[in-house]
């Protein structure tokens, strides 16, 4: 039985080494895809560093997985120029054949994005185009911004022998190409047909799989990646619009928990967000151990503010947070703005909350302390026993320097100037402090 289970283990091994040796064969003389592997990679939503760390990480794994073709789905309004730049020089350096699918839109970065990639398909309803480069409220970029710009799209599209011509439309609505419908005034944006007819599109497929057709590779593996949990978190942190937000949080809640005592929910707020920005830009490879010391040690500067006097540890600790978050930057231009943002959204809801509103409503009523203990209330503090100078007593312990003695047959804890006195001796109080009464030893002459 034993030697029938072992001919027949054999026979199926070797059929199985057959048929893979005829696939592989099959394989290389008709390209259909078998056997190779396809990494799907989305390019989605906004341009910004959080999309740069994701596809830096899912290309370095392509490399060590030995991927045969990745395909880049494009779906994305534009974004970050200098995120596109990076993103950009990650698609130049790779060595896998690579492709960019437009499923809806690659306009302004995205555009960059897919003049980059090895070759460009295109959905029936998909543009490219209309990058031009604005600022962050909206207008126009300066004209040196806009000249880098248009040079990065020419040398995108001449990496991959594209006519750069039709690039620099996409940036410069100076140039005059009205048979695109570009008139002088407007930015280039390609729809598939005009796409494939420049140059810019190698074909225009309805899906996905049409796409793997077309390029040989139906009967390939796929493999789809997507952005982890955290990835997902990064992106959304580090996108230019939430930043200033975060640190606005940040500064609001530092400078009411100013008026709180100790440290409570103010304070925990403005941690929250100052570690929920290091997040993102720690998980997105923007910020370094540097940073995280800098920002460790103007926390703990500023929690020791809250009990030490003089105002020096505060000072320096948000001297410390402000060098980490430049040095978490990945523009110090947009972060001075968004450092600027949040100090003047502090001061401005600083003088609504505390002059207009007022600490007898509203919110923070139930966070500032506003009771007193006054003695009209009930509270009595530490007397301080000015009629005890100048009596005199005995100890019925030693002092050392501490004890206790009795005076007019009243037992009191008091305390020597320093040394030590012995269990019986005579003392006298010289001061008292509050609950603190000092004595002092007299020494009676032998007659």
């Amino acid at each position: 039985m034993k030697r029938i289970f072992r001919l027949g283990f054999l026979a199926v091994l070797i059929t199985v080494m057959t048929l893979s040796f005829f696939t592989n064969d099959d394989a290389s003389l008709h390209a259909d895809g078998g056997g190779k592997l396809v990494y799907i990679v989305p390019v989605e939503d906004n341009v910004e560093r959080g999309m740069e760390a994701f596809l830096r990480r899912t290309i370095e794994e392509a490399n060590e997985a030995g991927v045969d073709h990745i395909i880049f789905e494009i779906a994305t309004p534009g974004g970050r120029v200098d995120a596109a730049g990076a993103i950009g020089e990650l698609f130049q350096d790779l060595d896998i054949d690579n492709t960019a699918f437009i499923t809806t839109q690659a306009l302004s970065a995205g555009s960059y994005i897919a003049l980059n990639a090895d070759q460009i398909y295109m959905k029936p309803s998909a543009t490219m185009g209309a990058s031009g480069v604005i600022t962050g409220d909206g207008n126009a970029a300066n004209k040196k911004a806009q000249s880098a710009w248009k040079a990065a799209m020419r040398a995108a599209a001449e990496s991959n022998d594209r006519d750069p011509l039709y690039a620099e439309a996409m940036a410069d609505a100076s140039i005059d190409l009205p048979e695109y419908a570009a008139p002088e005034g407007e930015f280039l944006t390609l729809g598939p047909s005009e796409a494939e007819e420049v140059g810019y599109a190698e074909g225009v497929v309805s899906d996905r799989t049409e796409l793997l057709y077309e390029l040989g590779l139906s009967d390939a593996e796929i493999v789809e990646q997507n952005p982890t949990a955290a990835e997902n978190i990064a992106r959304f942190l580090t996108d230019p619009v939430v930043v200033p937000i975060l640190l606005s949080v940040a500064s609001l809640g530092f400078i009411v928990e100013l008026y709180s005592p100790g440290f409570g929910i103010p304070g925990t707020m403005g941690l929250v967000s100052l570690v929920l920005f290091f997040y993102g830009h720690i998980v997105a490879g923007l910020a370094g151990y540097e940073a995280i010391i800098l920002l460790v040690l103007g926390i703990g500067l500023i929690i020791a503010e809250f009990f030490l006097p003089g105002g020096i540890a505060g000072i320096a600790g948000i001297v410390s947070i402000v060098s980490a978050l430049m040095l978490s930057s990945y523009d110090m231009g947009h972060m001075t703005m968004s450092i600027g943002i949040a100090l003047l959204v502090a001061i401005i809801a600083s003088v609504i909350l505390f002059k207009f509103i007022g600490l007898e409503k509203g919110l923070f009523r139930h966070i500032i302390l506003k009771d007193s203990t006054s003695t009209d209330q009930g509270y009595v503090s530490s007397a301080n026993r000015l009629e005890l100078i100048g009596l005199e007593g005995e100890t019925v312990t030693p002092l050392r320097p501490a004890g206790t003695a009795v005076f007019d047959e009243e037992r009191l804890d008091v305390v020597t100037e320093g040394g030590f006195i012995p269990n019986g001796a005579t003392v006298k109080v010289i001061k008292t402090e509050g609950s603190r009464i000092v004595v002092r030893e007299i020494k009676k002459d032998n007659t």
